[in-house]
């Protein structure tokens, strides 16, 4: 009895060491868990950045090879127009170069024919206002294939202005051209200076923007990810509390099928022990009785010979008796011994199942609560991912037109207004040149006059 008892108490102590273990190795694979879906989305958001790194590095070379072919049709086109300057200059000198031979040639001639103060100042007067006509019909010429070249009702309207005013009776009509040239010069410079920072503040708000969206969106998918993996964590052991609650149950319900028929068992042990010991009393007292009767009355037992006859029978009867009896008793011991380990192994799976229960009933509660906290943040998030999504859409609509066309409208700003510089330019030119021959031409006249 005490070597069982120790035995009980070893196999006890084993299976609470071996419950602690195994939980410490449950304890320790989830953490382990936990450390391998942590490996993964940081995986996952490596191989996301590299996909975002290798997006924007095309788009940047596509970037760079639009600005290397808008500059080479930049420079196509500047090289045109400084060749189109350069012809009509060198026409222009070719002109007044022949006019000027012509004028020198037959000075004589004029001189004779039509006299000499009135001559010169006449003729003086038709050289400056044939180079005046002539500057005049050069720059509205300039000025109108600029218009034509980029479309510009602006430049078109400044052309029909600008031969207006060479064709009026105006005191100065090239000072009228240069203002109207230097107001659209200075009206375009502010309009390209008014996209140019409209573009800057498109760049920024756009950049900022998507930059919020990508940030809140990556930590929506986040969210998310971490939601569903604990409720489906959660629902995993709420199945699994569901199982071991069928199985306390069940193991419940075997254990009191245990208690009743041991109980039956034991109740007719009892009851069939008590027989058989009244039984064996009943043949030892009768084997008393005919064992004194016997001894007393020798004649009659070695006369007859039944003595030894009955009293043999009786004590087989009693051996009988003895041998059930035994075996009634160990049977019943050892069905008690193996009702007590069965019931002390059912007594520690339910502790364990019941512990499990209890640990796995905790950590759904507790996955519980953090997933509602965090579909909480989500909400949050999601709300002002909204908000920026909403204001995206609206500065997109704004900005979106005006930063695929900022380039070409800032390289046609750009060529115009350097048209409209060389226009000036020539214009300035010629209006210096003009009024240099005029002033030479009259003191040569003063000359003739005076001679």
């Amino acid at each position: 009895e005490e070597i069982r008892s120790t035995e009980t108490k070893d196999l006890q102590a084993f299976q609470m060491m071996e419950q602690g273990l195994q939980d410490e190795i449950k304890f320790a694979n989830k953490d382990m868990a936990a450390a391998k879906s942590g490996l993964a989305q940081s995986s996952e958001a490596k191989a996301t950045a590299e996909g975002d790194l290798e997006t924007t590095s095309k788009d940047l070379q596509a970037d760079i090879e639009a600005k290397a072919d808008l500059h080479q049709e930049c420079m196509s086109k500047a090289e045109d127009f400084e060749s189109e300057t350069k012809s009509r200059a060198e026409e222009l000198q070719a002109i007044a170069k022949a006019k000027q031979i012509i004028i020198e040639a037959t000075g004589g001639a004029e001189s004779i024919s039509y006299g000499g103060s009135s001559f010169v100042q006449t003729a003086a007067r038709s050289r400056l206002s044939s180079k005046a006509d002539l500057a005049g019909f050069e720059v509205v010429h300039m000025v109108r294939d600029l218009a034509r070249k980029h479309s510009s009702q602006g430049l078109m309207l400044l052309a029909q202005r600008m031969s207006s005013a060479a064709h009026s009776q105006s005191a100065d009509p090239f000072g009228k051209i240069k203002g109207l040239i230097s107001d659209m010069i200075e009206k375009l410079s502010a309009e390209a200076a008014a996209d140019a920072t409209h573009k800057i503040y498109c760049d920024k708000q756009l950049s900022e923007t998507n930059e919020k969206k990508t940030e809140k969106t990556t930590e929506v998918e986040k969210l998310s990810t971490k939601i569903d993996q604990m409720t489906a964590k959660s629902s995993s052991l709420k199945e699994e509390v569901a199982a071991l609650q069928q199985a306390l149950s069940e193991l419940s319900s075997s254990q009191a099928q245990m208690d009743k028929l041991r109980s039956d068992e034991n109740a007719v042990y009892k009851s069939n022990k008590a027989d058989m010991e009244q039984g064996l009393s009943g043949v030892q007292m009768a084997l008393k009785v005919l064992n004194e009767y016997y001894a007393k009355d020798a004649a009659h037992g070695s006369a007859s010979g039944s003595s030894s006859g009955i009293i043999g029978l009786l004590e087989v009867v009693e051996s009988d008796f003895s041998k059930n009896l035994a075996e009634i008793v160990s049977t019943e011991e050892a069905a008690a011994a193996a009702y007590e380990q069965e019931t002390k192994d059912n007594a520690v799976e339910k502790t364990m199942k019941e512990k499990d229960v209890e640990h796995k009933v905790k950590e759904s509660a507790y996955l519980d609560k953090e997933s509602a906290a965090l579909s909480a943040d989500r909400s949050n998030v999601q709300a002002e991912l909204d908000a920026i999504l909403e204001y995206l859409s609206k500065i997109e609509a704004e900005c979106t037109e005006v930063a695929e066309t900022y380039a070409d409208k800032k390289a046609q700003r750009e060529a115009e207004i350097t048209g409209l510089k060389a226009a000036l330019d020539t214009l300035e030119s010629e209006t210096a040149l003009v009024q240099r021959h005029a002033v030479h031409r009259r003191f040569r006249g003063s000359g003739i006059i005076a001679a």
